[in-house]
């Protein structure tokens, strides 16, 4: 005589984190969270509120300001009422305005060129050396002379390689060519705070690279020089545009050295923006000088709208 087999009991069915739950039971719902951290939530962007003030004080009315400024032209002085034009940005773009624009945008990028080209070997190598002092000492040192321009500078210069500098007398340099107060000179001096400055933006992110990396390289046979090329260089790209991008603007934006050191021989955007606001050409050419303001910011979103692409296809593998 067969006995009949024992029903097995249903397994407990699983509720949503995974655990099981006794049958009938019902399924509740996430938990809301406290009205307390709600609130903390919904309040946190208050604390970026001084920031977006000191942004739109510092550079939201600024730049209205400019753009207003440069599609107007001053109307009775009584009144202070101006009328529309496009006079003031067509004038920027040409005659000796736009020589200094193009003069600006030429040594900007030259100077940015050489001083990432200059600037990322020293970093590698400060970063790579066994000594820590070293790497301590550059590193201050450049973070000291990325901050010296301005008069300081341009004196430096014209004490030491000047017509009648130290080094250009001892080398007997105007003979062979030599002169600070050009467009060869202006270079140089650049470069005196463009390549530190280049040291301590591309530092970081030198030591974002990881040793697999390498490792995975050399494993694969790679050579020292196929690995910088197909490995270091396409993810440091980005932040080298970026360091490109930083170099440029301060050359670009630089005024205090270019004046005291060579004045109105290199023309620069900077010096007829200075010349325009002054009248030492013209007087009442207020709205001018916003207009070349206008290009300024014009070739610097342009020189932007390249780097943040990149930047972020960088941050993915560096991260």
């Amino acid at each position: 005589m067969t006995t009949a087999p024992t029903p097995v009991p249903a397994p407990a069915a699983a509720d949503l984190s995974g655990g099981p739950r006794a049958a009938g039971t019902a399924t509740t719902s996430p938990t809301p969270p406290p009205a307390g951290r709600r609130l903390l939530r919904g309040k946190a962007w208050l604390a970026t509120l001084p920031l977006l003030l000191f942004f739109l004080v510092g550079f939201g009315l600024p730049a209205v300001a400019i753009v207003t400024g440069a599609f107007t032209v001053s109307g009775d002085a009584e009144t202070g009422a101006g009328s529309f034009t496009t006079a003031n940005v067509t004038d920027s773009v040409q005659g000796a305005y736009w020589t200094a624009l193009v003069s600006s945008v030429k040594l900007s990028a030259l100077t940015a060129l050489i001083g990432t080209a200059v600037g990322v070997p020293i970093a590698q190598a400060v970063l790579t050396s066994r000594f820590r002092m070293l790497r301590e000492a550059v590193l201050t040192a450049s973070g000291v002379l990325a901050n010296f321009g301005g008069l300081p500078l341009a004196f430096a210069f014209v004490a030491t390689l000047g017509n009648a500098g130290e080094l250009t007398k001892m080398f007997h340099l105007t003979d062979h060519g030599w002169s600070l107060y050009s467009f060869t000179g202006l270079t140089v001096a650049y470069l005196y705070f463009l390549v530190p400055l280049m040291v301590l933006t591309i530092t970081p992110a030198l030591e974002g690279l990881r040793v697999q990396w390498r490792e995975a390289a050399q494993n694969n046979r790679a050579t020292s020089l196929q690995y910088w090329r197909h490995v270091a260089l396409p993810i440091l790209f980005p932040s080298l545009l970026g360091g490109f991008v930083l170099l440029f603007g301060s050359a670009f934006a630089a005024y205090a050295t270019a004046a005291a050191m060579v004045g109105a021989t290199v023309p620069l955007i900077s010096r007829q923006i200075a010349d325009a606001l002054s009248g030492n050409v013209l007087v009442g050419q207020g709205n001018l000088a916003l207009a070349l303001s206008l290009d300024m910011i014009i070739v610097a979103v342009l020189v932007m709208a390249v780097y943040l692409p990149l930047q972020r296809r960088s941050a993915r593998w560096l991260s």
